[in-house]
């Protein structure tokens, strides 16, 4: 039997669509999408495909609120997402080997628990990237969260810097074999403190006491924590972006010593774990995108698979019915413990041939096996009465940097 998406949240009575087969998404993530579709607060929930179980809200869910906001349906990587570029360089002018570039990457860029000396040097001659980043350090007196206010020095060190897990950096080809260079994080140790802090406090009021889901706890608005918390979530998606863009410019640099008449085209940059404010059939809600981008109409967005199986960039088409969004990747079919129960360093290899990247013990968790088929995930959102959007290039990797 074939599946017409979007489809009802079997057994829910609230406005919950999935561009997902209900069949194909585990139980537990199923009784999440409930659990959140049963607050009071919740206008309508739409679910992407790359869906699967989360902590408090479901990684790939879209959650209009009105008058309230989730922490935890932002999640605590604040701001995490997506930047890409477009180079003037060919697959013929790249060298066999990558192992130099991919050195020359990690020197560059710190990664997995690295960070800057004080602060990445690149601030001090990029004006552009100074004038971005110079407010976000004036303005952190003015963060709201307890006890955040003393990790200052750290908050300046990671900008600029990858972090581990899910995070990367990538060469990639698109079909006519030019060159693109992704990355993928987000706001870093501060992000998260910022967020597990206020989620803390979300816990602790009266109107949460009686949640399915404790990690569903809210906050209100007019009152000082929704506030409150705002104002430090702006904040840090703003670093997040930031971070991104500090980063690029380091992969930018290394890629221009080594090639030094490439020329580079516009960045995309977009988030994937965030809140925004917006209206659908004349009423404001509150949106908050745990693992999915915004897919507004004319929207550039960059979808990503696993280590080894590319990404997509991506147009939004504008589908209010979805309210504008599009998955943020292909998302995980297994956890990291199960991954690592499942695979070996040798199937690792096998999956990742052809790929200059690490092979070893440590990134055995981001192992392809892991994740969904990132081609089912894209043809889901494309194809259809209610497609979300449209593919603009199709990317192969053939370089990836993890921490």
């Amino acid at each position: 039997m074939v599946t017409t998406l979007p489809t009802a949240l079997p057994g829910s009575d609230a406005d919950v669509l999935l561009w997902a087969d209900p069949s194909e998404v585990e139980d537990a993530a199923l009784q999440q999408l409930r659990n959140i579709a049963a607050l009071p607060w919740v206008d309508r929930v739409r679910v992407m495909p790359d869906v699967h179980l989360g902590k408090g809200a479901t990684v790939g869910s879209v959650i209009a609120m009105r008058d309230a906001v989730a922490p935890s349906a932002v999640g605590v990587d604040i701001g995490c997402g997506m930047i890409g570029i477009r180079t003037s360089l060919t697959a013929a002018d790249l060298p066999d080997d990558l192992a130099a570039l991919r050195s020359d990457i990690e020197r560059a860029v710190p990664v997995g628990w690295h960070q800057h000396a004080g602060h990445a040097p690149i601030l001090d001659e990029d004006p552009r990237l100074a004038a971005l980043f110079d407010p976000l350090v004036r303005r952190f007196d003015e963060v709201r969260a307890p006890k955040v206010l003393d990790r200052r020095e750290k908050m300046v060190a990671q900008c600029g810097t990858l972090g581990g897990g899910n995070h990367f950096i990538e060469v990639t080809l698109d079909d006519e074999d030019q060159v693109w260079l992704m990355l993928h994080s987000g706001s870093r140790n501060i992000g998260k403190e910022i967020a597990e802090r206020h989620i803390a406090t979300a816990k602790t009021l009266e109107h949460n006491l009686d949640l399915p889901d404790r990690d569903l706890a809210v906050f209100l608005a007019d009152t000082d924590e929704m506030s409150a918390y705002l104002h430090d979530l702006y904040w840090a998606q703003a670093y997040a972006k930031a971070n991104r863009e500090v980063m690029m410019a380091l992969v930018r640099g290394v890629i221009a010593r080594h090639f030094p008449t490439v020329r580079f085209d516009e960045t995309i940059n977009c988030h994937h774990n965030y809140v925004s404010e917006e209206t659908y059939d004349g009423v404001g809600l509150v949106v908050t995108r745990k693992g999915a981008i915004r897919a507004g109409r004319g929207d550039l967005g960059l979808i990503p698979g696993s280590m080894g199986t590319g990404s997509y960039v991506v147009r939004g088409l504008g589908n209010e019915l979805g309210l504008n969004s599009a998955s943020h990747g292909a998302g995980r079919r297994m956890s990291r413990r199960a991954a690592k129960r499942a695979f070996t360093v040798a199937d690792l290899a096998a999956q990742t041939a052809g790929i200059e990247c690490r092979k070893d013990e440590g990134v055995l968790d981001e192992i392809p096996g892991a994740y969904k088929d990132l081609g089912q995930v894209i043809a889901t959102q494309t194809s259809g009465e209610q497609p979300l959007v449209e593919v603009v290039a199709r990317l192969r990797t053939i370089l990836c940097v993890k921490g």
